[in-house]
């Protein structure tokens, strides 16, 4: 496995786009090779899991797109009078089915998904030339992280273009279109939500049996058996399956607590700053279970510009979007993630706008210190999307609602999660009535998990709507949008040329009307 991150960089640069033809859905590994000859040793194996590794920086996804327009659709931040206009159309809820980052984010997906395809069809015929041992378990592990990968795009398409999961008529709800083959044509059509999901459980239950847990390590750039067991915890969650999402949460909080704990304000990180500064500044934790691999040559997007914009002149910020007072509200005086994530002008942060906006900005995507920040590149970050804190509030909702809750369990990790981020104090209180209980998980949600590409599918999933109050120099336009429960564009509509491609029988969204 040390190969793949030796390699790592030198896999990006080779790396070869995907090439669409008149669908995102029919994107394939492009290639001088004939497609038959191609993948056929250990080698070629390995470099085209760095090349799907590669995919996953696109600014689509992770460090772009699929992490930043669902809070910034929602009511987390507010567009800063004379912004740019960056993701406007999601600001204000005029989300079209021609919209260009819907189809970015659907496209490279379904591109990564046809990579991961590709490497599934291949596989068998390297197993069956390879002769040694050692690298046969090595492809054990590589099909396992495939099979992760695969499951996890496919979940991140259900997230955004699927209802809120309901098991009561999961298997009438519409999913995504599943394809699992790369040479072999599969019908343009979704299936049900309840076969969607199902698709992706299977695919992280063949990843786990193939992997082996002593790859479980924190900051892995590559796929894991406790990343798959984060995503499993997820995936329960959105399923309304209490049970399971204990259980894989339970895996990594109690059995593998020796391998990942908790950043924390209270102890200390090599440069003197806190673990959990650290984690921010330098993208390195105890607690981060799966990242994207940057390096200082190969890059995806950059997470905090549209909140610092700062390489505009390189002297002042120029921010297109700044907190809600009421995210800001929510961190209590000792919640020591508000001055983590956040600065205003007592911080050295220097406002150029002429409009006379003075308020706190989001600095949790600063940039890389050790990477990019001595280079001058700013607002680029590692994304990491999967963190043991997830796990933490995903157990104790879980807990809440279960047929019985369990509100003391619940309490306790609430409050262990707490204790690392607060200066004294932590204390909660749940009341075990679920329509009470969903405000302190939707504030504990925000709080720890602030842009980081949550919110629109919480408050899908939890039947919540949104409104905005307006704020000082922002955007009149916007500013005090009301959303109700169940709005259509809480599930985005499916790309336009997606359902007029030839052959596609592929069913629209209600966000399509």
């Amino acid at each position: 496995m040390n190969k793949i991150l030796r390699n790592i960089k030198l896999g990006i640069l080779a790396l070869t786009a995907l090439v669409g033809m008149s669908s995102c859905l029919d994107k394939y590994p492009g290639s001088s090779i004939p497609e038959k000859e191609a993948m056929q040793t250990f080698a070629d194996a390995e470099q085209h899991l760095i090349g799907i590794y590669g995919h996953l920086m696109s600014g689509a996804l992770y460090s772009g797109y699929l992490t930043l327009l669902p809070d910034i659709q929602c009511d987390l931040a507010y567009a800063v009078e004379g912004n740019s206009n960056t993701y406007g159309d999601f600001w204000l809820w005029k989300i079209r089915p021609t919209d260009l980052l819907i189809q970015d984010v659907y496209a490279q997906l379904y591109a990564v998904i046809g990579a991961c395809n590709f490497y599934l069809d291949r596989i068998d015929d390297v197993i069956a030339r390879e002769t040694s041992d050692t690298n046969l378990e090595t492809l054990d592990q590589y099909t396992g992280e495939v099979y992760a990968i695969r499951a996890l795009c496919y979940s991140e398409l259900i997230k955004c273009f699927c209802e809120a999961y309901d098991p009561a008529r999961a298997e009438q709800q519409q999913g995504v279109v599943l394809r699992s083959k790369y040479f072999e044509k599969e019908p343009v059509k979704r299936a049900s939500l309840y076969d969607s999901y199902q698709f992706v459980l299977n695919d992280l239950t063949r990843a786990e049996e193939l992997m082996d847990e002593s790859e479980d390590t924190p900051n892995n750039y590559y796929m894991s058996q406790a990343a798959v067991q984060a995503i499993r915890a997820r995936v329960a969650l959105y399923m309304q399956d209490w049970e399971e999402a204990v259980k894989y949460s339970s895996i990594l909080l109690d059995e593998k607590k020796d391998i990942f704990e908790l950043t924390s304000f209270h102890t200390t990180a090599p440069d003197g700053a806190t673990t959990f500064d650290y984690m921010w500044a330098y993208d390195t934790g105890s607690e981060v279970i799966w990242r994207i691999g940057f390096t200082s040559t190969s890059y995806g997007g950059a997470l905090g510009t549209v909140f610092l914009n700062f390489n505009r002149d390189y002297t002042y910020f120029y921010p297109d979007y700044v907190p809600a007072q009421w995210v800001l509200d929510a961190y209590d005086d000792y919640d020591l993630r508000k001055e983590s994530y956040f600065a205003d002008s007592e911080d050295g942060i220097t406002i150029g706008y002429t409009n006379g906006l003075d308020w706190p900005l989001l600095v949790k995507y600063y940039g890389n210190r050790a990477i990019f920040i001595p280079q001058r590149i700013f607002q680029v970050s590692m994304p990491k999307p999967l963190r043991l804190a997830e796990q933490y509030l995903i157990r104790a909702e879980a807990y809440c609602r279960q047929a019985n809750p369990r509100v003391d369990l619940a309490q306790k990790d609430l409050e262990a999660l707490r204790a690392t981020r607060f200066q004294s104090g932590g204390v909660i209180n749940l009341t075990g009535n679920w329509e009470t209980d969903v405000k302190t998980f939707s504030e504990e949600r925000v709080r720890e998990l602030y842009m980081e590409g949550f919110r629109l599918q919480d408050l899908k999933r939890w039947g919540l709507g949104f409104e905005r109050t307006p704020q000082s120099c922002t955007q009149d336009e916007g500013n005090n949008l009301r959303i109700e429960a169940g709005d259509p564009l809480f599930v985005w509509p499916i790309p336009q040329h997606e359902l007029e491609a030839p052959g596609s029988e592929i069913t629209p969204n209600e966000s399509n009307k």
